[in-house]
């Protein structure tokens, strides 16, 4: 399955990127993309240029909100989302192409220093009246949709925990009246730092960068019974143009960007 896998991944990219070098000085490829994504699309950018002569400008945010934009007429080449819902129904509008799945990620619990949390007794410390818990938006970001994901198969082992967890969680990041942190912060590292949560769930990925951030943080895994997977996709903007799109979204799908994808802690689409 996965050298079949690999194998159409590969001819999918020689497809695309058959003549598709740029001139020097080529106008950008205009990427919006989840804001879980920032970090490894401004590398694959920058690897794009080095490969192609056209450089990259990205535009980060909650995939929802960024899906009401490019509704709305807002204009770009690529729309990267942290799942495949919200480029699909953009399809089904006619405002996106087809929609590939380019990355794969999970949920972690973010703990500040001194909790006492594992993943044995994660369920225990979310439920906790005293443990104020931190999570993204549902809706409008696709990590607080997972979230509440998450709550379901919480209940299904604790009854009454969704209804609990849904009372007690803090919407603090991905929604649109969200506090953005200063530029150049990651967002959980600087949430956590204020204090404004004892827990917070988010990807993976994002918890990896809070750490970096602030090393005092403690990732926990979320256990086997309460996993969720997220599923990133991307496709091109019908707006946008189009060779620039596809140039990019092959990149992304090819060996070079899936390296880069995977070093930033994400998993490949078949994984």
């Amino acid at each position: 399955m996965v050298g079949w896998f690999r194998r159409s991944m590969l001819a999918t990219v020689a497809v695309l990127t058959a003549g598709m070098a740029a001139p020097a000085g080529a106008d950008p490829v205009k990427v919006y993309a989840a804001g879980s994504l920032k970090a490894v699309m401004t590398e694959i950018g920058t690897a794009f240029e080095a490969a192609q002569g056209t450089p990259m400008t990205g535009t980060f945010g909650a995939s929802g909100l960024l899906k009401e934009r490019l509704e709305k007429g807002e204009t770009a080449d690529v729309f990267a989302s942290a799942n495949m819902e919200h480029p699909q129904a953009l399809q089904k509008a006619g405002v996106t192409g087809p929609v590939r799945a380019f990355a794969r990620n999970t949920l972690c619990a973010l703990a500040k220093p001194g909790l006492a949390v594992s993943p044995d007794t994660l369920l225990d410390r979310m439920l906790d009246p005293a443990v104020r818990l931190g999570t993204s938006t549902p809706k409008s970001d696709p990590a607080g949709d997972y979230t509440w994901e998450l709550f379901g198969k919480a209940e299904t082992l604790r009854p009454g925990s969704a209804a609990a967890l849904d009372a007690k969680a803090l919407k603090l990041a991905g929604g649109p009246q969200s506090t953005q942190p200063p530029e150049g912060r990651n967002t959980y590292a600087w949430l956590m730092e204020r204090d404004s949560a004892d827990l917070f769930l988010t990807y993976c990925t994002n918890a990896r960068l809070a750490v970096r951030e602030l090393p005092a943080l403690k990732i926990v895994a979320v256990p086997d019974a309460l996993l969720v997977g997220a599923e990133y996709g991307i496709a091109t903007v019908v707006r946008g143009d189009a060779a620039r799109g596809q140039a990019f979204i092959a990149f992304v799908l090819a060996p070079e960007g899936q390296a880069i994808l995977q070093r930033h802690g994400f998993q490949s689409p078949g994984g």
